[in-house]
């Protein structure tokens, strides 16, 4: 784990140094959750399946797949091992036969409810156990970081042209 960054004088790279050491700790505290005897049926990559599902009711398997960065035969995969258990459905896609959408069934949303639940507890202990500075300054970050995550990509360097018609 990287050491603590002073605020202060925190550049990029450090702190997306420790934000990594964050998301690898988030995935040790979501693999203890397994072992005190509540276990997912779902992957870890079939939950990220499932959240994306979750965003985008009856997302095509095509967009899914770039959307995850997931080859066709691994997404096929993942949803067959989801929809045996019974977390998705597929369906033809009403503007193309060609095409196969994917939205979560009941049980599907009712098991991400249940893991969002569980990690929330995880997640609240440790935050409550924070003093309420910190709490706050990592609202404020957390709200920043989200932003710039979600926010479309910012071109750097020229734009290159084709010859004009």
């Amino acid at each position: 784990m990287t050491p603590d960054v002073e605020v202060t004088s925190a550049v990029p790279v450090e702190l997306a140094t420790s934000a990594g050491d964050i998301v690898e700790l988030l995935d040790v505290l979501w693999e203890r959750t397994r072992d005190r005897g509540w276990a997912s049926p779902a992957s870890l990559a079939q939950l990220r399946l499932m959240y994306a599902v979750d965003r985008e009711d009856g997302i095509r398997m095509r967009a899914l797949g770039v959307a995850l960065n997931v080859s066709a035969p691994s997404l096929s995969r993942l949803c067959d091992r989801l929809q045996t258990v019974g977390f998705v459905v597929r369906k033809p896609s009403p503007d193309s036969k060609r095409e196969v959408t994917l939205s979560l069934t009941e049980e599907g949303h009712a098991h991400l409810a249940e893991v969002r639940r569980k990690r929330g507890e995880v997640l609240t202990g440790a935050i409550d156990s924070m003093p309420a500075g910190q709490r706050a300054g990592l609202a404020q970050g957390l709200t920043g970081l989200r932003a710039a995550l979600v926010a479309p990509p910012v071109l750097t360097g020229p734009v290159v042209r084709g010859p004009a018609v």
